[in-house]
């Protein structure tokens, strides 16, 4: 019986490839499953996950004929894994030696469906760690008390789908699923799903997740139309939060959040390419019409006066063209 499955997609990683998989050997157990998804790379990355099928245990690689993006990576490796549970790992991320082994035990000890830890972030030599920001540690709570206070940041802005763990009835009411296509921003949806309808959560203390940052591959890194995608993550948002029982409650914050991530886009638009920059401008000026108003003129009153002051200009722009909306 496989008890965990950790899937790793791959897309042009063959610098990190290695020690991305070094980390999974030193986690290797007889009932755990490595899903390894080739997201149809282009350099030196399959022939890296080929040798891996042979000499990681529980090593099983998946091939994309073209590529699909990390969503949909993602759930290629959810739709093949075995596990009673589920976690998740960057291509060019690495976790420490018996981490999984921790986190397992973890949540089964808690019962919960599912947990999110804590993390370190390293850019070159400079190490960080990042926690989730729930102030009750190891302790079994529900996930939707954890989406607000819409002001602070909460367990939804945590958006990291591996950091965590997450039991299979999980994937089988259709929760762990993201949504095929989406280039950036795809753990937003998925998060707050999460959290909206998944019945009990904790957080945990582990530090024992690498999460590489400055990767020049990275779309956080890039300025081309893919960042866009963003759009489409928080309009799904925004679209089930709006069909919830407690509507009225959770969308100031859902809302506020969108806000403050096209304001974070905005301020750094000098970077794109110029249509994408045009495009941004424009899909940012329909989405902001599109918001509740009462609940947007709120939003931008607490946002700060640069921000605020940003969105309510863009906001005034013409509405974008229909053939503009298309991301």
């Amino acid at each position: 019986m496989v008890k965990l499955s950790v899937v790793v997609p791959f897309y042009n990683v063959q610098t990190y490839a290695l020690e991305t998989l070094r980390s999974l050997r030193a986690n290797s157990r007889k009932d755990f499953e490595f899903l390894l998804v080739d997201d149809c790379s282009t350099d030196g990355t399959p022939e890296i996950l080929e040798r891996a099928a042979r000499d990681l245990p529980g090593a099983v690689v998946l091939r994309h004929e073209k590529n699909g993006g990390l969503a949909t990576a993602r759930n290629t490796g959810l739709d093949a894994a075995r596990g009673e549970y589920l976690t998740f790992l960057d291509g060019d991320d690495w976790v420490a030696p018996g981490y999984f082994a921790e986190l397992l035990t973890a949540i089964e000890t808690l019962g919960c469906d599912f947990v999110r830890t804590d993390h370190v972030q390293f850019t070159d030599n400079a190490r960080t760690v990042q926690r989730v920001p729930v102030g009750r540690r190891g302790q079994v709570l529900r996930p939707r008390d954890a989406i607000l206070p819409v002001d602070r940041s909460t367990s939804v802005d945590y958006a990291y789908a591996w950091a965590g763990a997450y039991h299979r009835r999980l994937v089988d009411r259709g929760l762990l699923h993201f949504k095929d296509g989406l280039r950036t921003a795809e753990d937003r949806p998925w998060i707050w799903r999460l959290h909206r309808e998944a019945e009990s959560f904790a957080a945990l203390g582990l530090h024992g997740v690498f999460y590489r940052r400055g990767v020049v591959s990275s779309l956080t890194q890039i300025g081309d139309v893919r960042q866009l995608d963003f759009i489409r993550a928080f309009d799904q948002v925004l679209a089930e939060t709006a069909a919830d029982p407690e509507a009225d409650r959770l969308l100031p914050k859902a809302v506020r959040t969108y806000c403050a991530v096209m304001a974070h886009h905005l301020e750094s638009i000098e970077r794109m390419e110029p249509a994408v920059a045009r495009k941004l401008r424009s899909l940012s000026s329909a989405a902001l019409r599109r918001m509740p108003s009462d609940i947007l003129a709120q939003t931008l009153d607490g946002l700060g006066t640069r921000r605020a002051g940003q969105l309510r200009r863009v906001r005034r722009r013409p509405a974008a063209r229909s053939a503009e909306v298309q991301v």
